[in-house]
């Protein structure tokens, strides 16, 4: 083939693709592939801590890259506070300020309604304060599994979501009865597209 077909054929090539970019652009399909939205539910402990915590507030702000219409990437920060309420330890409560990484798979169906499940990994750090004890802090590293449902329309995104962050470093839960388990919430999200 000449050169110049060669150009030609680039330039077909170039003009077809950006008018299918174009075309999904104009219907709506891109919208969606970047999201930001606030969540916020309520959660605890699970396991031996589970035993002597009370449910407490679950908060946070994710961003969600999507690479394709059934695969994303959300980072995310995450807080919570749950109060001891184990007998003798008076005003203890546990806070969380952590960050996470989760790879999100959803059904690319209906754009409007996505079930979707995610794993990840994350860190938080967990500082326990009340009148009885010193205050005591520690980095607790963990692997979130989530499941949820998100709801589309135009530029908005609403959603409800379960997530159960196994802890791989109990240390800081050591002081209360050796525990074992994670921490599980469930959020209500709301949010934007672009």
């Amino acid at each position: 083939m000449s050169r110049h077909g060669m150009a030609v054929l680039g330039i077909v090539a170039a003009l077809g693709t950006a008018g299918t970019a174009a075309a999904a652009e104009e219907q709506g399909e891109w919208i969606g592939s970047k999201k930001i939205f606030l969540r916020g539910g309520a959660g605890n402990y699970t396991g031996n801590l589970g035993e002597v915590s009370k449910p407490g507030p679950s908060w946070g702000l994710t961003l969600n890259l999507g690479a394709m219409s059934f695969l994303g990437l959300e980072l995310s920060y995450e807080g919570a506070r749950n109060v001891i309420s184990e007998a003798g330890v008076l005003d203890l409560a546990l806070t969380r300020h952590g960050a996470s990484a989760l790879l999100k798979l959803s059904l690319p169906v209906f754009e409007a309604v996505r079930p979707f499940v995610g794993g990840g990994i994350g860190g938080t750090y967990t500082f326990a304060k009340g009148t009885l004890v010193d205050d005591t802090s520690d980095l607790v590293g963990e692997v979130p599994l989530a499941a949820g449902i998100d709801f589309n329309a135009g530029k908005l995104t609403a959603g409800v979501r379960a997530t159960y962050r196994l802890l791989l470093d109990e240390n800081l839960s050591e002081q209360i009865d050796r525990p074992s388990g994670g921490y599980f919430d469930v959020v209500a999200t709301l949010g934007m597209r672009f």
